[in-house]
């Protein structure tokens, strides 16, 4: 399976540099039958009855549905039409589902409009910015795992004694486990403007994941609360505060809490950059052994290079210092992704990325034992690569299938793995 996915990857990977250079050159549906040009009028008028002074708010909202089913059936099939894309913007805007309508915009700015039609577009953004409340994301899914505990298919290490190294076999136990999972994940957050500029920000969020045998259920509850200042048209800036707890196999694992900065700006209408720093003080119920501080910093970059085709990197640098020395820690990492949305409604993405962690405490501890005794090195690398159907949509909510292949290899016994995980999720579209 391994090889499927690796292979998968690169055709994707391929296919999407492919469709880099076709920036589409058509803006509207053709005139005339066409079913696409009879969508696109029937939702003009929509839009244009929805402006209506008298109408009920709800009756305004029924109107914008129907401009939005309109515009987004074109788009399923032909999302390079760029002025139908706008259009959808526009909906999204007036009906105040300003992330749906942000996300459009600025794929709309990625099609060169013209001058005048940026800055409109431009001038919705900063509206989208200032007005910003109430914002929330939440998913579900089921994913098959080869290798939940991420074990080393091997039973054997090798330990060095007063009378030599002698092979032990370790408890079959902490082998390989695989199993269904299934996935809940959700949050939200409130801004309060304080300013014109300055605003509060509150928020939570939370995941669950649970398996059939219960000692590998995972639960994550997450708390923040911040000032957020808008620095001139392009930039904004938040810190925020974070308190979180984690449960491992329904017992409380570990608490932590620490502080957050966020920086956010628009370099160019395609690019977007996000740089953030944390840092955390964690508390662990079982033993302190992994207690102490964490602290992570990362740089991103989101290019929109075409209307249908997004790339975004990251690259960031975690650091653990527990209390137990062996297990400290520093780890450099990086992750590629693009989506492109192609014909007959389907989104394809592919993501790669590749973590380096080095140890301190030397190779001679549990969970470290090294063959030459020097210190614990691993290498992980992720493939991943997944397809949803945008014209399969309930309440708002397409399934996803995705496909996700990691190996990790060190100089550790018995810390090596392999582990492929299909994931079939529910995500927002439109």
């Amino acid at each position: 399976m391994t090889t499927c996915l690796t292979n998968l990857a690169l055709a994707v990977a391929v296919f999407l540099l492919l469709a880099m250079p076709a920036a589409a050159e058509k803006v509207l549906p053709r005139e005339g039958k066409d079913h696409a040009a009879i969508l696109f009028r029937t939702g003009m008028d929509a839009m244009a009855a929805a402006g209506k002074d008298s109408l009920s708010e709800d009756a305004r909202d029924k109107l914008l549905d129907e401009a939005i089913a309109a515009f987004r059936a074109i788009l399923i099939d032909r999302p390079e039409l760029v002025r139908v894309r706008l259009e959808l913007a526009r909906a999204f805007f007036l009906k105040r589902e300003d992330n749906l309508a942000r996300r459009h915009f600025e794929r709309v700015l990625a099609g060169k409009p013209p001058v005048a039609v940026a800055a409109n577009i431009r001038r919705f953004l900063a509206v989208i910015r200032a007005r910003r409340q109430w914002s929330g994301y939440f998913g579900l899914a089921i994913a098959p795992d080869s290798n939940i505990n991420a074990a080393d298919d091997d039973d054997v290490i090798h330990l060095d004694t007063v009378f030599g190294r002698f092979p032990f076999k370790r408890d079959a136990a902490a082998g390989v486990r695989s199993g269904v999972g299934f996935s809940v994940w959700g949050g939200g957050e409130y801004e309060h403007p304080l300013t014109d500029r300055l605003r509060l920000r509150a928020g939570a969020d939370f995941s669950r994941q649970e398996y059939e045998s219960r000692r590998f259920d995972r639960t994550h509850l997450g708390l923040h609360i911040g000032p957020s200042w808008l620095v001139g048209a392009h930039t904004e800036v938040g810190l925020r505060a974070e308190a979180w707890r984690q449960w491992s196999g329904g017992r409380p694992n570990s608490d932590a809490l620490g502080t957050r900065l966020e920086v956010g700006h628009q370099t160019t209408r395609r690019l977007r950059l996000h740089a953030e720093a944390a840092w955390r003080e964690r508390d662990y119920r079982r033993g302190t052994a992994f207690d102490g501080p964490t602290g992570e910093v990362s740089l991103g970059a989101s290019w929109t290079a075409t209307p249908t085709l997004q790339v975004r990197v990251v690259l960031g640098h975690d650091r653990e210092r527990p209390r137990t020395k062996a297990w400290r820690n520093a780890t450099n990492w990086g992750r590629l992704g693009a989506s492109v949305l192609l014909p007959w409604g389907f989104t394809a993405g592919a993501s790669g990325g590749l973590r380096w962690t080095d140890y301190e405490g030397g190779g001679r501890g549990w969970a470290h034992y090294t063959e030459d005794g020097g210190d614990r090195s691993d290498r992980t690398r992720t493939l991943r690569v997944s397809l949803l159907n945008r014209g399969l949509t309930v309440a708002g909510f397409s399934p996803r299938l995705a496909l996700v292949n990691e190996v990790r290899s060190t100089n550790a016994q018995l810390q090596d793995y392999r582990r492929n995980r299909a994931e079939i999720s529910f995500v927002r579209q439109f």
